[in-house]
């Protein structure tokens, strides 16, 4: 085919451009203004790779180039997404994949537009296999340390280039407010100051301090899912919210906020709905919040399919078209068809030529587009080679994945020093339950494959707790029964079955000590749906029956969400909280039973009791209420298993000193922390406010700050926080952001319901 290289193209178009106008933007113009409607329409449409892949019956695959020539020569398709077979590939396999992707999009086409590809690594290398995984973001919030999001997304970035891939559908910033949600183990908690601040370094660590995404260890962030995602009212994925504007503002939009605020080039969209309008067509939210008031210039996608799904789930869209027509008119840039290319491409430029989406609009999606391809740097170096990048899934990067596993891991309760336990003791250890041996348990979904199976085809990527404790201990004095186990390969996770369970029993009462490992199987998304919050019937019943022989217990969980324990959790002396610490968690829970490391975990939430009371601690004064009347008991509990900010340490910490003093506009707040205890150990020191009376009911209390520091036996640290009079605004009922005088309280302490010290102030 004959073809004008993009380059001289617009070398040619430099010349003619206005003063004003960046670099970038001139090329952005010069390409749109020679671009015809089925090549802007195509840049608007984004593919998944599985119809382009054909399996060979050997574990590899081909591509079906013909297909792949029509969707993206013909139709002029700008960008693709996911993983061929759906399972993690190598880097030596992605790499030349991807580049002859672009070597047909820029040497077949008329005007040469590189590809944009996207995937999920949404903690770590998801879909790159030998690559470095983390522990889930909810694990990262569990350390409170700010380092470990920013050196995860360093490193994911790092491995994402060395596989050939610009794009990354992530950090998650969903606000974790319901933990019967499925997707809660993928965002950093209930608080939105926490996750805003873990957000903030995770962009920036994948994006660079100063965003410049064509650097070849820098990729493209996109933020989800905006927003207001993740508490419907069912707690289903993907069925109706209700959230009042002011909530959304209030909650939900800060982490987005940060996170836009550090540069992020990209966001997707939500794809439930709130008052009942679906996000995707919300021209409120997408446009008027989104871009108005917010500013953000980027590119926004819609998740999967999601733009059908306004015609074929919510009946909003008579026809395809029509829904079409709704999400691209509320602010739509790129549509994740996933599939149907002929019929997207059709419609849309059938829309245009009528008039119904206005060429301005599509011009606008395409340059943002254009501007987030330029600025990765795809017309220069379309691809990045995997020799390039030596330390991908390195010892280095392993270790780090390590360093986060041991600090998120959270001690809930150690009822007479049970932990730590010594491995010269020797002393005969049960380890028992489902995820005692079960990989998918300790590294959740977005594994090797979207509902995390795929990991137990691969053990030599990660140990599982039996096979660590049994390092530790000794195997002579480590038994191994599981009572019950999951059926490993099958990607449905609620898969429970007795495996040897009277044998399990029987087993404890010959145990000096049993290690209970409960939790979930792995999920992801829509299929990690469920109808109740309890643990599992099968789980509970073994702890029960374990928990009856009188042995010392200890209970570590590894779940995506915080399953009610209640049943049984009197009757546990330690319970250890894993969350999903990932390919290095086995050996981080490893070293915090037998000492080696000290815990230093906090919740990230509210760990519930009880399937009816699932309030967060930012809760209203009514949900712990208490009686105050003779006739009429009117009470209300607040009453959760665990509270958020709660975590054991084998070490203590005293507070003292605390003072709040002036300094300009900003309030300063002081307090000395010791570690009173005989063992090197970190402490994540809190604040919260609380406002008195307020003109809206205000919250019980809310974190402000927080630092976590390391201290030596003996020592003590001034630890200070600054706050202003916009840290203690609130969005009212005409949704203005205000900060009324009154009377406040600052507390400091080791949890939200530790407190150690109260400063009174008045604004």
């Amino acid at each position: 085919m004959a073809k004008t290289t993009i380059l001289s193209l617009l070398s040619l178009g430099m010349l003619v451009c206005s003063a004003p106008q960046t670099e970038t933007a001139c090329r952005v113009e010069q390409l749109l203004d020679k671009m015809t409607l089925t090549e802007k329409i195509g840049q608007m449409a984004q593919l998944t790779i599985e119809p382009f892949v054909i399996a060979d019956g050997t574990g590899g695959f081909t591509l079906d180039t013909a297909l792949l020539r029509e969707a993206v020569v013909e139709y002029g398709v700008g960008s693709l997404l996911n993983v061929p077979l759906s399972e993690s590939q190598p880097a030596e396999v992605w790499g030349p994949f991807i580049g002859e992707l672009q070597r047909i999009a820029t040497d077949e086409t008329r005007l040469g537009i590189p590809l944009i590809y996207g995937v999920d690594q949404v903690h770590g290398g998801t879909y790159s296999l030998g690559s470095t995984l983390f522990p889930q973001q909810i694990a990262l919030a569990a350390t409170w340390n700010p380092a470990h999001a920013r050196r995860m997304g360093e490193i994911t970035a790092y491995e994402m280039r060395a596989c050939n891939i610009p794009w990354n559908f992530a950090p998650i910033l969903d606000l974790g407010a319901d933990p019967r949600f499925p997707r809660q183990y993928e965002g950093f908690g209930e608080d939105p100051y926490l996750g805003s601040v873990l957000g903030r370094e995770l962009v920036k660590g994948q994006e660079g301090d100063d965003n410049d995404v064509n650097h070849p260890e820098h990729v493209a962030t996109c933020l989800k899912h905006f927003l207001g995602y993740s508490v419907p009212a069912s707690g289903k994925d993907r069925t109706p919210a209700n959230i009042p504007w002011n909530a959304l503002m209030e909650y939900h939009l800060p982490a987005f906020r940060e996170a836009l605020d550090a540069g992020a080039h990209s966001v997707m969209v939500n794809s439930g709905i709130i008052d009942n309008e679906p996000v995707h067509a919300s021209r409120r939210i997408l446009t008027g919040l989104l871009r108005d008031e917010l500013g953000f210039a980027g590119v926004v996608v819609t998740d999967y399919e999601d733009l059908e799904k306004l015609h074929a789930r919510d009946r909003l869209a008579a026809t395809s078209k029509d829904a079409i027509c709704l999400g691209i008119n509320a602010g739509i840039d790129m549509a994740m068809i996933p599939i149907d290319y002929r019929g997207f491409c059709r419609d849309l430029c059938s829309l245009a030529e009528e008039g119904a989406v206005p060429m301005k609009r599509i011009d606008e999606a395409v340059r943002r587009i254009l501007k987030l391809k330029f600025e990765l740097g795809l017309f220069e170096r379309p691809n990045t080679l995997p020799a390039d990048y030596p330390r991908y899934g390195c010892k280095e990067h392993r270790q780090a994945s390590y360093a986060a596993a041991a600090e998120a891991i959270t001690l809930l309760k150690n009822d007479g020093g049970l932990l730590p336990l010594d491995p010269a003791a020797g002393r005969k250890i049960l380890v028992c339950g489902p995820n005692a041996q079960s990989r998918r348990a300790l590294c959740g979904g977005w594994t090797v494959t979207w509902q995390g199976h795929g990991i137990e085809r691969h053990p030599e990527l990660c140990k599982t707790l039996a096979e660590a404790l049994g390092e530790r201990f000794g195997r002579r004095n480590v038994e191994v029964i599981p009572g019950v186990s999951y059926d490993a390969h099958e990607s449905r996770y609620d898969t429970e079955r007795r495996d040897r369970f009277d044998e399990a029993a029987e087993a404890a009462r010959r145990a000096d000590v049993v290690v209970l490992c409960l939790g979930e199987n792995s999920y992801c998304e829509k299929p990690g749906d469920l109808n109740d919050l309890a643990l599992d019937p099968l789980q509970t019943e073994l702890a029960e029956r374990i928990a009856a022989t009188g042995k010392p217990v200890v209970l570590v969980l590894s779940e995506g969400r915080p399953r009610l324990i209640s049943k049984f959790s009197a009757k546990i002396p330690a319970i250890v909280q894993s969350y999903l610490p990932g390919p290095q968690g086995a050996d981080a829970v490893a070293d915090v039973l037998t000492g080696k490391v000290n815990p230093s975990g906090k919740l990230p939430y509210t760990y519930p009791a009880f399937p009816n009371s699932l309030a967060v601690y930012y809760h209203k004064y009514a949900d712990e209420q208490r009686n105050t009347d003779a006739t009429y008991k009117y009470e209300g509990d607040y009453n959760p298993e665990f509270v958020f900010g709660h975590g054991l340490s084998y070490t203590a910490f005293a507070y003292s000193g605390a003072k709040l003093t002036h300094e300009g506009d900003e309030i300063v707040i002081k307090a000395d922390i010791t570690n009173t205890g005989d063992r090197a150990g970190q402490e994540v020191v809190q604040l919260y406010s609380r406002d008195l009376y307020a003109s809206l009911i205000p919250d019980v209390k809310r974190l402000r700050r927080f630092e976590k520091i390391a201290l030596k036996p003996g020592q003590t640290r001034t630890v200070e926080f600054r706050i202003t009079k916009e840290d203690l605004a609130f969005y009212n009922l005409e949704n203005e952001r205000i900060a009324e005088p009154g009377e406040f309280l600052f507390e400091i302490g080791a949890s939200s319901a530790d407190i150690r010290a109260t400063l009174p102030f008045k604004l």
